[in-house]
């Protein structure tokens, strides 16, 4: 390996990064603002969350990471960041009492605004245009002056994500997450749905146990842990321009982290090893997520792993799983025999949404709730008969009431989608039906500790 700065990535091929700035000296100008701006995360709290993903690789913990498809600056809303972190709670709950592991909670948010797209333009009526990259690139509004990239939007979405973390924070150590509050954190229309239903059921348990500590004098006083959680952040290192200008020196360690967020994944289109991507992602000691889709291959995955996790360490890894219902038994068994066969030490997450897109007669975009359980239970079943630990999820959704993606307990259907369609980019599950995944996660992993229990 040659030797690794901040900047050294502009030296390697960069997929997927916008080259069409119109006024290269502003972008320039923007990024120097950015290196002189505050961190938005600390190298301690990305050294915690190696240490959660290090017991979640072990088979101790399960990783939950979530949020939006790509956040945008019209929706932004305290209300709507308080509805994403307390669906996340809810599913953390459900993970937690029926599974017996502790959950580590990870947000798509407070910086996943850039999306890498099929073709860098778009054709409506015979006019063609660049594509929508994302609000902290260009507008979705299809205009020449809206598609064309602004260098002024990474610091709108710096600021918005500052302004996101604090709200995180506050709900994560404010009280908001006391474990009293189990009750509190269901949606309106959640309150309605069977999931719901099932979810008070495992709230009232809860309670009458808290009621029961509180007797014998364990409260939030005595045990801190019921009246907060730990909360982190994440999304996909895409505009490395960005990412550099974010990255510091830690004055602990004397390491570089990427302090834009604790956790940075690589996508599926970027994974290139002697690609930009890999190549700043080598030198940040903060934890990072790999896209591993259909055309992933087990020496390529091996080689990644190689470049950005050359000492093996437990808790730097995580392998975000992406193949489609029906497709995970063809394309996940060989990555896992070659990995666990390897002695490597990583965490195993399956991503059920972007394998299951598809587009209506109307069309929408959407995905099918059947075919996302459907490929989360696939994914259960292959680690479990190659005996690896399947270690978390990765999906995309929203506390709203939208009709994104079709079926789940209330059988939103192809019609309703255009009722309440929202998204920016990919269709997301809403609450009630990332409820249903949360049970469905809580079953697989008893049945999992069941085995093991059985075995010993």
């Amino acid at each position: 390996m040659t030797k690794w700065s901040p900047s050294s990535w502009r030296t390697k091929p960069a997929m997927h990064i916008p080259q069409d700035y119109p006024d290269p000296a502003a972008l320039a100008a923007v990024e120097e603002r950015l290196c002189q701006a505050a961190p938005l995360v600390f190298a301690g709290e990305a050294r915690a969350l190696k240490s959660e993903l290090a017991e979640a690789a072990k088979g101790r913990a399960f990783v939950l990471q979530g949020g939006d498809c790509a956040e945008s600056f019209k929706e932004f809303s305290a209300d709507g960041v308080r509805d994403m972190f307390r669906v996340l709670m809810q599913m953390a709950v459900v993970l937690t009492f029926a599974g017996g592991r502790p959950v580590v909670k990870l947000g798509r948010i407070a910086g996943q605004f850039a999306k890498p797209r099929s073709s860098p333009v778009e054709t409506r009526d015979g006019v063609t245009l660049p594509s929508y990259r994302g609000d902290n690139i260009n507008a979705m509004e299809f205009t020449p002056e809206g598609r064309m990239p602004d260098p002024e939007r990474l610091m709108r979405a710096y600021n918005q994500s500052a302004s996101t973390l604090n709200l995180l924070r506050a709900f994560a150590t404010g009280g908001y997450a006391h474990l009293g509050n189990v009750h509190q954190w269901t949606l309106g229309f959640v309150k309605r749905s069977p999931a719901g239903a099932r979810y008070r059921h495992i709230a009232d348990k809860i309670s009458e146990t808290l009621e029961f500590m509180d007797a014998c004098g364990i409260t939030a006083e005595s045990a801190p842990q019921l009246a907060g959680t730990s909360f982190y952040t994440s999304h996909e290192a895409l505009l490395l321009g960005y990412e550099q200008a974010m990255t510091r020196v830690d004055s602990t360690s004397g390491d570089w982290y990427d302090t834009s967020a604790h956790l940075l994944w690589i996508g599926d289109r970027t994974r290139q090893v002697d690609g930009a991507h890999v190549e700043f992602c080598r030198g940040i000691k903060n934890p990072i997520g790999i896209k591993c889709g259909p055309t992933m291959q087990p020496d390529e995955l091996l080689q990644l792993l190689d470049a950005l996790n050359p000492q093996n360490e437990p808790g730097r890894i995580v392998l975000i799983n992406r193949f489609g219902a029906g497709k995970v038994e063809q394309h996940l068994p060989a990555l896992v025999r070659a990995v666990e066969g390897d002695g490597r030490v990583v965490v195993w997450s399956c991503d059920p949404m972007h394998g299951n897109t598809k587009k209506t007669g109307n069309g929408f975009k959407t995905r099918p709730v059947s075919a996302i359980l459907a490929e989360v239970s696939e994914f259960m079943e292959v680690l479990r008969s190659e005996n690896a630990w399947p270690g978390g999820v990765h999906f995309e959704m929203t506390g709203r009431d939208v009709t994104e993606c079709i079926g789940g307990a209330n059988e939103i259907t192809e019609d309703d989608l255009s009722s309440r369609y929202h998204t920016h980019c990919d269709p997301r599950l809403n609450g009630e039906q990332a409820l249903e995944l949360a049970f469905l996660l809580a079953e697989q992993i008893k049945a999992q500790r069941d085995r093991v229990a059985a075995a010993e």
